[in-house]
């Protein structure tokens, strides 16, 4: 292969994995209003920032009312939800555990 043509196939690959990597973004933000655009009452949700809540109303496009606990809810943007929760990944969660990783539920 002849030296000069090196910088060009550099440039070329260069180029084509940009593409790529834009291509990738797209989908996955078209992914993520896919998302938001299908929650409905009663789905279990998973917010950016960790929370579990279940999706309890709606009070315009952009703007979600999640029951976190029992009687207890807020409003969150629909951005924030990171993913839907289905029953099969419900059932697969671990029992909670206390964070110094004991067992037992006394202190004594």
């Amino acid at each position: 292969m002849n030296a000069q043509f090196l910088p060009l196939l550099l440039l070329a690959v260069l180029a084509g994995l940009l593409i790529l990597n834009n291509r990738r973004q797209k989908r996955a933000i078209a992914d993520a209003q896919q998302l938001q655009k299908s929650l409905v009452n009663g789905d279990r949700v998973v917010t950016t920032s960790g929370l579990h809540a279940t999706v309890v109303g709606s009070a315009d496009d952009t703007t979600l009312d999640l029951e976190i606990a029992p009687g207890v809810r807020t409003t969150w943007l629909r951005a924030a939800i990171r993913e839907k929760v289905t029953t099969a990944d419900v059932a697969s969660e671990p029992l909670a555990t206390p964070v110094d990783g004991s067992t037992r539920a006394d202190n004594s």
